[in-house]
């Protein structure tokens, strides 16, 4: 037991020996460093309380005051005499944490809600089958205004949302290179198509209006019965239903709200300060963000909900039994008109033969 005893602690002491000598061996290279760095040690610094920053007041009275802090100087311009303008971090905090994360919310509720729909109710089918009758119901002119207006919006919209979302969405699937260069690309097609869309929104306000007044009857059961896409007969409508009214009015009032505050941002040297130009950039995005969404729903169910709708801007014509089923009293107009199963050069030709024979008496 002695013996067993003594064997134990020698090899306890081999182990110490080891430890030691591997420490030491690990220790001693840094020893050199350690020391520099102790002797090279600038001296602590006087206690905060014992040496004062001369602006420290200063400073701490510009911050503690409301609103922007102004002052004089010899610079001109707008905001030369500001001093500190802190609507700029409330822009920037607001932006981040409520205007990115809630118009993804709408994004995203509109999408699942059309998405449900059409699983739930498929495409809309005319009812009566297609007739093979068709009706002239856009011009050449009108759908040239809708299409140009149409791709520079969605160009506008798409690069629009790579500078919104671009720093969250992109960054990690691109890298911060890739996404400079993108971001760069779209801010360049964005002002480039932004000059064109402005000239295609003025036609398309003046193309479209007279077709797109309220008529407060006819429109107001048309909501009341929404539209007839949750069942049952179709409401009553004119050329332009309630739906395709209000989506006009969200593009003529959004689109001109877009129009204005970008103009603003677009060209910052006609003396208007900072302020104004973060309240451009406010409206800008929530209008953008506005009419994006009723846009998804306008190509949702001109093109994949309803059958027969997009062939109305594609075309020109729409058949008589689609007509009859949605656009009932514009359908009624163009039966006693004669214009059912007429091409445009007909009408013209009739208009022609109308406006050159003589009036009686």
């Amino acid at each position: 037991m002695r013996m067993t005893t003594a064997g134990a602690g020698q090899g306890h002491k081999i182990i110490i020996w080891l430890v030691a000598t591997v420490f030491l061996v690990l220790a001693l290279p840094l020893v050199p460093y350690v020391y520099d760095a102790y002797a090279n040690k600038s001296p602590e610094p006087a206690s905060s309380s014992s040496v004062a920053n001369p602006g420290a007041d200063l400073w701490r009275a510009v911050r503690q005051r409301d609103g922007i802090v102004s002052g004089t100087t010899q610079s001109r311009g707008v905001d030369a005499g500001t001093l500190i303008n802190p609507a700029g971090e409330e822009w920037r905090e607001y932006r981040n944490s409520k205007l990115i994360p809630y118009s993804a919310y709408i994004f995203g509720a509109v999408l699942a809600v059309f998405l449900i729909y059409y699983l739930v109710r498929g495409r809309i089918r005319i009812k009566d089958g297609r007739s093979g009758v068709l009706i002239p119901r856009f011009t050449l002119f009108a759908r040239w205004v809708h299409w140009v207006g149409a791709v520079t919006f969605m160009v506008l919209a798409f690069t629009g949302l790579v500078l919104l979302y671009g720093k969250l969405v992109l960054i990690p699937i691109l890298g911060p290179e890739g996404f400079g260069v993108t971001a760069s690309v779209g801010k360049w097609l964005h002002d480039v198509t932004a000059p064109v869309f402005i000239v295609a929104l003025v036609f398309m306000i003046l193309t479209f209006l007279k077709e797109s007044l309220i008529n407060f009857k006819v429109d107001g059961m048309w909501f009341l019965r929404a539209g007839g896409y949750l069942g049952g007969k179709h409401p009553s409508a004119e050329k332009v239903n309630a739906g395709q009214k209000l989506w006009y009015w969200a593009v003529a009032l959004g689109g001109l709200a877009i129009v204005a505050s970008g103009l603003v941002m677009y060209f910052p040297n006609f003396e208007q300060g900072r302020i104004l130009i973060q309240d451009s950039h406010m409206i800008h995005t929530l209008a953008s963000v506005f009419v994006i969404a009723f846009m998804i729903v306008h190509i949702y169910l001109a093109s994949f909900g309803v059958e027969g709708a997009l062939e109305c801007m594609t075309t020109g014509y729409c058949d008589s039994n689609w007509a009859k089923e949605h656009h009932d009293l514009w359908y009624e107009e163009m039966e006693k008109e004669g214009k059912v199963g007429a091409t445009f050069e007909e009408q013209r030709a009739a208009a022609a033969t109308v406006s050159a024979k003589p009036s009686e008496g």
